[in-house]
């Protein structure tokens, strides 16, 4: 494989494997402020124990997930010299806010937050716990606005010519609000609160399946089915809002998305499917005109298909990208479908007899990060062949002086050290939920600390 191949698919696995990390932080941080103001506004213990235990899990997904951020940095300085130059001053100025906002907000609290109990106010505990949280949200904003800024740059102009051409910034709020930013934003703080959410729900229903902390476990999985259920349903609008910018922004990325060739014809809504890019053919179950509908509200509106593109300027992996797409609004619609089943049964007073619902629970942690996986790489796969859209091509922004057998050193050189980090997680994760909230053998709640 060529230099080009080999650099996408190394900052690939690295962003893919880092991005385990930040939305089970952000999305467990939610879950810890809910849980610990309901211990400070009732003084039920059991919530108090719930934010420790959780806070624990916490702490090992975000250390891991610090680790495995930093090694992205350095891959735009060695495989992407020429993009880093291009965009330098545009990431710079996001980055450096990300430094000031995000992480000076979460290096205040983290260490009140992780070893502040009993030596601060459970008020000063609770703003703490605030405080990390919101960091984490903010940390998320920065970075979605510097990738949002590849796929619809606003705010700047462009200096030098060649490979000496970089972006300047012109109008640093344009720069931050650019078209798609917003959406995107929160598009990803959603399937973070998922990602957290279903993590609790996993965790406290293996508890419940299993007959260990019964009580605790029922306040918590209620608590995260309420999260769950909301943002499972208002996921489904941004992702609609976001798919309209798409439309307005990068209508090759939505054609390849839903695998439409013609020019200018009438589109179909697949459900599922799989594209020969050969043919230009899509073999699946569609619902007639119905992206037509969804983009025009008219079954037979046209719809600009790839073919309207130069060859040079279409997704290569268009059966990738409509797969990963469909995979992500498959699992989203499963999710909505899930919380408010297992919400009407909650109402109906069936929730914690259903054992079969607590089974498909116990294992729907992985549901959102594959949904968040497969979100980010229909997004990166439909941009292409862009790095910056319709500006710096991916096959312009690589480094000119690195081989491909460097590349590939270091690739399998970071396989090898993030399995071992994957499976270091795996084990302080099963620790610490085999330990569980707290000594089954202690009675009273109040003693446990």
């Amino acid at each position: 494989m060529d230099v080009e191949i080999l650099a996408r698919i190394q900052f690939a696995f690295t962003v893919a494997f880092h991005y385990i990390y930040p939305p089970l932080s952000i999305g467990l941080g939610l879950l810890m402020v809910i849980f610990e103001g309901l211990y400070l506004k009732t003084g039920n213990k059991e919530y108090e124990v719930l934010t420790r235990f959780w806070l624990k899990i916490f702490a090992i997904t975000f250390g891991i997930g610090v680790a495995t951020g930093i090694i992205m940095e350095f891959e735009f300085g060695t495989n992407w010299a020429v993009y880093s130059r291009y965009v330098g001053d545009i990431f710079g100025s996001a980055l450096a806010a990300e430094g000031l906002f995000a992480f000076g907000l979460e290096s205040t609290f983290l260490g009140i937050l992780i070893f502040g109990w009993n030596r601060v106010s459970p008020k000063v505990h609770f703003i703490s716990t605030i405080g990390v949280f919101l960091g984490s949200m903010f940390s998320a904003v920065w970075i979605v606005v510097a990738n949002s800024w590849q796929q619809t740059p606003a705010g700047y102009h462009i200096v030098g010519e060649g490979f000496n051409a970089r972006a300047e910034v012109t109008d640093f709020w344009a720069m931050v609000f650019n078209p798609s930013s917003v959406d995107r934003i929160i598009h990803v703080w959603q399937g973070a609160f998922l990602a957290g959410a279903f993590m609790v729900l996993s965790v406290h229903a293996y508890y419940l399946r299993k007959g260990r902390y019964e009580a605790i476990s029922k306040k918590a999985f209620k608590i995260a089915l309420v999260v769950a259920t909301v943002v499972s349903f208002t996921q489904l609008l941004s992702g609609h809002s976001s798919a309209d910018g798409v439309v307005k922004n990068q209508p090759a990325k939505l054609a390849a998305m839903e695998g439409h060739y013609e020019p200018s014809a009438p589109a179909d809504l697949y459900l599922l499917g799989w594209v020969d890019n050969e043919k230009q053919e899509v073999s699946g179950i569609a619902v007639p005109g119905g992206l037509s509908f969804l983009v025009h509200q008219d079954v037979q509106a046209p719809v600009t298909g790839l073919n309207a593109f130069p060859k040079e300027d279409q997704p290569s992996q268009v059966n990738a990208v409509f797969q990963f797409y469909h995979i992500m609004i498959s699992i989203g619609m499963f999710l909505i479908a899930l919380t408010f089943y297992a919400s009407f049964l909650w109402w109906r007073g069936k929730l914690f007899e259903t054992k079969w619902l607590l089974w498909i629970f116990s294992f729907s942690v992985l549901l959102p990060q594959i949904a968040n996986q497969a979100g980010w790489f229909a997004a990166e796969m439909g941009r292409q062949p862009w790095i910056v859209y319709g500006h710096l091509r991916t096959s312009e922004g690589f480094s000119q002086e690195v081989s491909a057998n460097q590349i590939l050193f270091s690739l399998i050189l970071f396989l090898v050290i993030y399995t071992l980090l994957f499976l270091l997680f795996l084990y302080s994760l099963n620790k610490k939920i085999k330990h569980g909230p707290y000594n089954e053998q202690e009675a009273n709640l109040n003693s446990i600390y």
